[in-house]
C-alpha cells in the first residue's frame, strides 16, 4: 500500500498518457493534434503536482509510430502542444519518455521498465523505491511494480478493473482526484 503522507518534494511522479491525461481512441491510436483531447480535469491537476513532486515525467507506449501509422513529427507537434497547454494552465512536465517499437517484449516498452530508468539516467535524483507510476490500465501497474515504484490507478477507461489488486496500490477516480488527494495532505 502506498501512504500519500510520506510524498513530498523528494518524490518522482511517472504519468502515463493516453486514458490518463488525454482520452484515448479505443483499439486505436493518437495520430496527430487534432485527434487528442485533455480530460477536462487535466490541466487543473498538473499544478497542483507539481506542488507534491519534484519531478514529473510522462512515459507512454507508442505502437502508431512503430506501425508507420504516424510519424515522429506528429507525435512531436502533439507533445509540443500538450506541453504549451499544460504550461498556459500553469503547470509544467518535466520530460516526455515514449516506445515506438512493436515488440512486446522490447525493455523500453511498458511494462518492461526502460523508459523509467532513462529518466533515471537523465534525472539522478530520481529514486525509484520513492516514484509513484500513476496509469490507467494493469500493464502501467506492472510497468510501476518492474521498476520498483508505488502504483495509482486511475478508473478513467477501466474501471471494472477490481481493487484492491495486488498490482495497485492506490485507487482514484481521475487525475485530478489523486492529485487533490496528494495537494490537500501537504497542505497540512
Amino acid at each position: 500500500m502506498l501512504n500519500l503522507n510520506i510524498v513530498d518534494q523528494s518524490w518522482t511522479l511517472f504519468l502515463d498518457r493516453d486514458g490518463v491525461l488525454n482520452h484515448e481512441k479505443k483499439e486505436d491510436y493518437i495520430l496527430n493534434w487534432n485527434e487528442f483531447q485533455f480530460y477536462e480535469n487535466t490541466i487543473p491537476a498538473i499544478p497542483l503536482l507539481n506542488q507534491c513532486f519534484s519531478t514529473i515525467v510522462i512515459v507512454t507506449n507508442q505502437k502508431g509510430i512503430g506501425k508507420g501509422l504516424m510519424t515522429m513529427a506528429h507525435l512531436n507537434e502533439i507533445h509540443q502542444n500538450m506541453l504549451a497547454a499544460i504550461e498556459t494552465g500553469g503547470g509544467k512536465i518535466d520530460r516526455i519518455y515514449f516506445c515506438a517499437d512493436l515488440a512486446d517484449d522490447s525493455p523500453n516498452r511498458k511494462p518492461q521498465p526502460g523508459m523509467a530508468f532513462q529518466a533515471q539516467s537523465d534525472f539522478p535524483q530520481i529514486d525509484l523505491s520513492k516514484s509513484i507510476m500513476v496509469g490507467n490500465r494493469l500493464s502501467d501497474m506492472k510497468f510501476g511494480r518492474n521498476a520498483g515504484m508505488k502504483t495509482v490507478f486511475v478508473a478513467t477507461t477501466h474501471p471494472e478493473v477490481p481493487f484492491p489488486d495486488p498490482m495497485i496500490d492506490c485507487r482514484f477516480t481521475d487525475l485530478l482526484a489523486f492529485a487533490e488527494a496528494c495537494y490537500s495532505l501537504r497542505k497540512r
